[in-house]
C-alpha cells in the first residue's frame, strides 16, 4: 500500500502495511538505503541519534518506529513474525534493495524480515540480537507483576540488573541522567517486546540459506551467552563477526563514532 508523507519538516512518514499496521519511520540523508530497526527500551529516534547524523551522509536513512513507538499502532500479544513483516513491507516499499541494521531485539525482527526478502536485501547486521530464553521464569513473573502495577521504573531497573548483567552501580548512574526518562517511558511498549522474544521459537538453522553479506556485532563487555551471535556465525555462509573493543550492549550510544566506522566500513 501507498507510503504518506506527513510531516516532511521532520521527515516523519508513515505505511500501511499488507495486514493493515500504520507503520511510521523517519527518513532523510543521501545514498543507498539504510534501515534501521531499534531494540527495546528505546525507540526510532533515541536508539539512534547519536549515529543518525553521520549515516546520513553516505545514506538515505529509514529509522523505523516499532509497534507501539512513534506513530505506529500499538498492538497487544504481537510476534517477532508480526515486527518482521512490518519491516519487510518497508523494505519492499523502497525502490532499491536495502541496507539492514537491526539492535537487540530490533536485531531479531531484522533478521526474521531479512529471511522474508532475502532479495531485497544488500548487507545485513546484527547486533547482539537476544536468545528467547534470556530470561527465566522467575525473572518474567518479577516484571508480570510490575507490569501489572504500572511500576515501569522498577521494572526497568529489575530488567537491566537481572537480564542485563547491568551493575548496580551503573544502574545508579544511570538513572541520574536525561536518557534514563527515556528508557522508563519506553518499558511498556518494551513489555510487548520481552513477550514476543519469549514466545520466539528461535531456530538458528533456519537462516542457513540467507545468502547476503552479514556482520554480527557484538561488545567485548557483553555477556556472550545472552545472544545469539555464536549461533548464527556457526550457520550463515556468508558471515564476519566483529568485536567492539570495550563496548556492552549499547555503543550505539556509549561509542558513536566506534559504532559509525564498524558500520560504514561494512557496508560501504
Amino acid at each position: 500500500m501507498g507510503v504518506e508523507i506527513v510531516d516532511m519538516e521532520v521527515g516523519v512518514y508513515k505505511l500501511i502495511s499488507p495486514s493493515g499496521i500504520h507503520l511510521s519511520y523517519d527518513k532523510g540523508g543521501n545514498g543507498p538505503p539504510l534501515m534501521l530497526v531499534h531494540g527495546s527500551f528505546s525507540d526510532h529516534r533515541s536508539n539512534w541519534e547519536l549515529v543518525r547524523p553521520s549515516f546520513e551522509e553516505n545514506f538515505t536513512v529509514y529509522a523505523v518506529a516499532r509497534r507501539g513507538r512513534g506513530e505506529t499502532d500499538a498492538t497487544k500479544a504481537h510476534e517477532v513474525t508480526d515486527e518482521a513483516e512490518d519491516v519487510a513491507a518497508l523494505i519492499d516499499s523502497v525502490d532499491e534493495p536495502v541496507f539492514l541494521l537491526g539492535h537487540s531485539y530490533g536485531a531479531q525482527v531484522a533478521l526474521a524480515a531479512a529471511a522474508l526478502l532475502p532479495h531485497r536485501i544488500r548487507k545485513l547486521i546484527l547486533y547482539e540480537p537476544p536468545w528467547p530464553q534470556i530470561l527465566h521464569q522467575e525473572q518474567l513473573e518479577r516484571l508480570e507483576k510490575l507490569a501489572q502495577a504500572a511500576d515501569w521504573e522498577d521494572f526497568t531497573t529489575a530488567f537491566f540488573r537481572d537480564t542485563l548483567a547491568v551493575q548496580a552501580e551503573e544502574i545508579e548512574t544511570l538513572h541520574s541522567t536525561e536518557p534514563w526518562n527515556e528508557i522508563v517511558a519506553d518499558a511498556e511498549a518494551s513489555f510487548g517486546d520481552i513477550r514476543a522474544l519469549v514466545n520466539y521459537h528461535f531456530e538458528p538453522e533456519s537462516f542457513r540459506n540467507l545468502a547476503m553479506p552479514v556482520m554480527l556485532q557484538a561488545g567485548t563487555e557483553s555477556p556472550r551467552e545472552l545472544y545469539v551471535t555464536d549461533a548464527l556465525a556457526a550457520v550463515l555462509p556468508d558471515v564476519c563477526v566483529e568485536a567492539l573493543p570495550g563496548q556492552a550492549h549499547e555503543a550505539v550510544t556509549t561509542s558513536p563514532e566506534l559504532y559509525v566506522n564498524s558500520v560504514s566500513r561494512f557496508l560501504l
